[in-house]
């Protein structure tokens, strides 16, 4: 076995004494750090380059933390001024899953840069810790470089927004394959906008 198998290993067992003391003590390092910081390089370097993640110009890391638990509907004092149906507060969970918010936290903060990809690092009892990698669409490192450029083209601009990112297609339902996908696609918006239109075929 390689290094990156060693270490692949080493973190799938996350309850090991090795890794509890390591998530124990980095978490406390994130916790004095700011919300949204680069690093030199990956924390997990077998994991980043599954992700995609090249140690050359153009590729940077960032560390984020995003909020864990339900989204508790903000609302004035508590009270939803509707119909019974739409009076719960407490109990909603968020649509888009934690990995997917942090992803977009870091994009609108790094306007300029493209994310590719993130994955987990870390956890405590009130954030989750993610690091996301992210391209320079204008590096001429990767405009050069064949199999990164694609995401130097226009359509790829804030994907992490649009739900195209990894994360992003799995809060949307597309990792499902086959027949237990086919309300999903496009979106499961589009499908239920063309099964409920009304079409009235005119005589000809």
């Amino acid at each position: 076995m390689g290094a990156y198998k060693y270490i692949e290993e080493l973190w799938r067992k996350k309850q090991s004494d090795v890794l509890r003391f390591l998530l124990r003590v980095r978490c406390w390092e994130y916790r004095q750090l700011s919300s949204i910081c680069r690093l030199t390089r990956p924390t997990r370097p077998d994991k980043a380059r599954r992700m995609g993640y090249k140690a050359k110009q153009g590729v940077v890391v960032y560390r984020t933390r995003v909020r864990r638990g339900g989204r508790k509907k903000q609302v004035p004092k508590g009270i939803v001024y509707g119909k019974p149906v739409t009076q719960g507060i407490t109990k909603l969970k968020p649509k888009r899953n934690a990995q997917a918010r942090a992803e977009e936290k870091v994009g609108r903060k790094c306007g300029g840069l493209r994310v590719l990809n993130s994955y987990w690092v870390n956890e405590d009892s009130t954030y989750k810790y993610f690091e996301v990698i992210l391209i320079d669409p204008q590096h001429p490192a990767i405009r050069n470089d064949a199999r990164m450029n694609w995401i130097c083209n226009p359509t790829h601009k804030h994907r992490e927004l649009r739900g195209l990112t990894s994360a992003g297609k799995k809060h949307r339902g597309l990792k499902a394959k086959g027949h237990l996908g086919h309300k999903r696609r496009p979106s499961e918006r589009a499908v239920l906008k063309k099964n409920n239109a009304v079409r009235l075929r005119r005589y000809r």
